[in-house]
């Protein structure tokens, strides 16, 4: 899972984290049986995890939380899956010429479901509930600007505007996720403190769904909210959602998920395994998409703070000494494609291609560089020694399940055993693996990290952003320069130059070692039909029907 779902599942809001190559067109499924989208009936969907906790978008940095509530909360702008921006809950904006103030120009028909109006006043009681220090938002914060907000202005009634103290050139993309969604300002201003827990009467916003219900570990219930007629303007259809009833059931293995599908006892099932999803594409009865994520692919970040880490050419031999071409094709079978960079081919206006097959597993050079890094001697395992150390590395980790990153883990063990290198896959308590999280108290950590912009680099390598994103412990002045500059440039083509240089730093300094770029594996009875994906590769829920009416 993502750090973000990892942190999300086990700690408490106040340990939340803190935080051009365009992606592929949104390809809906064929219409079901030949026929026009229809209205009514139930679609039940089986999804790996719940948003226990993390009802309160503003805080929450959890992937489940922004999947599952999307239908609920409507953003001011959308992101299209070829990484352009349209109008949403705005209108229109306008960006002042020093990039210091973006201008919204609102829709003037839109309620919340609690029968509360949208508005300018809407907009910024919002954002002022993002910066909130009370409300202790990392991630949403760092969307709308960080250090970099400085407040949100009612124009009028229906045009709101945000002052910059610096320029903020990611601001759009903050704009159009989940996590800057609109809350209905009635529940911040009498209910704030239940926002995380959620509920009916507290998870309220203005999109097409509205919370019925929710039985923690089990479902949530979601009805449509017939006033609405306000999606993004991208979307094909922006009205009302079409299903009476969208069940969203928690079903944390991936096999009893697949199975719910071809029972019937879900209509969708979402983050299928390799197997399963092998499996159901081969049954006509079933459609599959695989959706790859933007971001940052699944990672083993290197800590460069302490320890035998702090050797640049120990790192690069640990990159070079795990195969993994191998491991990759042999777990994920073909349906995750191995990473090359610290970005995923489908991060809009970005990625660098040029790095794909630069890095090959390559057990010689591992060998030759321990040697030149002086771990020549060896003990009676076969490790190497230096200076009466033992080249012993722990990787602490959240759970002890045997999931396919367990045997991705056991893979690299082998593979740099080979060389002498002792790689200690730990798992830790909760408690205990945040406290190392924290302190930086490992040598090798992972996760992945789903963004739709290159700014996500300025969140994993920028030297004041240690501990939990720079989880490399990553301190170079050149780098906090490019990531510092690409986040205030206007423009694309130099956005993406610097993120290109990022890239190639990352590799060449093995800041960590990128190794598959996550995936989304869906599947579907062929009575659902308009089933896509946003451009984070989770599945949209608006766009939905089913010919199966109950």
């Amino acid at each position: 899972m993502s750090l973000r779902s990892r942190v999300a599942r086990w700690a408490t809001a106040t340990v939340a984290i803190a935080l051009v190559a365009a992606g592929c067109a949104p390809a809906a499924t064929e219409t079901p049986g030949g026929t026009e989208p229809v209205a009514g009936g139930t679609v039940t969907v089986g999804l790996e995890s719940e948003p226990a906790g993390q009802f309160n978008v503003h805080v929450s940095g959890a992937d489940v939380a922004a999947s599952t509530l999307r239908g609920i909360f409507d953003s001011l702008v959308s992101q299209s899956n070829d990484g352009e921006f349209h109008p949403w809950l705005a209108r229109s904006w306008d960006i002042s010429d020093d990039g210091l103030t973006y201008t919204f120009e609102l829709r003037d028909d839109v309620t919340f479901t609690d029968g509360e109006p949208f508005n300018a006043e809407a907009v910024k009681a919002n954002f002022d509930h993002v910066v909130a220090k009370d409300t202790a938002s990392q991630y949403a914060s760092s969307l709308i600007g960080g250090s970099a907000y400085d407040s949100t202005e009612v124009v009028d009634e229906y045009t709101v505007s945000i002052h910059l103290k610096r320029p903020f050139a990611p601001l759009l993309q903050g704009l159009s996720t989940t996590y800057l969604g609109m809350i209905s300002p009635k529940v911040i201003e009498t209910s704030k403190d239940q926002l995380a827990a959620g509920g009916p009467d507290i998870t309220v916003g203005s999109g097409p769904y509205v919370l019925q219900s929710y039985v923690a570990g089990q479902e949530m219930v979601l009805v449509p909210n017939p006033d609405h007629t306000w999606g993004p303007e991208d979307a094909d259809h922006t009205g009302a959602a079409r299903p009476d009833r969208l069940v969203l059931r928690f079903l944390p293995e991936p096999s009893v998920r697949a199975g719910a599908l071809t029972s019937g006892e879900v209509d969708i099932a979402s983050n299928l395994s390799p197997n399963d999803a092998i499996n159901l594409e081969n049954d006509p009865a079933y459609q599959l998409q695989a959706n790859e994520n933007p971001g940052l692919p699944w990672s083993l970040f290197l800590n460069h703070d302490h320890g035998i880490l702090t050797d640049a050419k120990v790192r690069e031999a640990l990159m070079r000494g795990i195969d993994i071409d191998s491991a990759v094709q042999t777990v994920y079978q073909g349906k995750y494609q191995r990473a090359w960079s610290i970005l995923g081919p489908t991060t809009p206006n970005s990625y660098d291609a040029s790095l794909e097959g630069t890095w090959p597993h390559d057990e010689d050079l591992a060998n030759q560089l321990l040697d030149e890094a002086g771990w020549t001697e060896r003990d009676s395992d076969g490790i190497r020694m230096k200076d009466g150390e033992r080249l012993s590395l722990n990787w602490p980790t959240a759970t002890a399940a045997r999931d396919a990153r367990a045997i991705l883990a056991d893979a690299f063990q082998a593979d740099l055993k080979k060389v002498g290198v002792d790689l200690a896959r730990e798992p830790l308590e909760v408690g205990a693996y945040l406290q190392a999280l924290q302190g930086g108290d490992y040598d090798v950590i992972d996760w992945s990290f789903v963004r739709s912009d290159g700014d996500i680099l300025r969140l994993h390598l920028f030297s004041g952003l240690a501990p939990i994103q720079n989880a490399s412990w990553v301190n170079d002045p050149q780098v906090d320069e490019w990531v510092t500059q690409a986040s205030e440039s206007s423009d694309p083509a130099e956005r993406a130059e610097l993120y290109q240089k990022v890239q190639q730093w990352a590799i060449d300094d093995v800041a960590f070692i990128p190794v598959y770029v996550p995936t989304t594996l869906v599947a579907a009875a062929n009575h659902i039909g308009g089933l896509t994906h946003d451009i984070s590769g989770w599945p949209r829920y608006d766009q939905i029907w089913t010919t199966k009416q109950q």
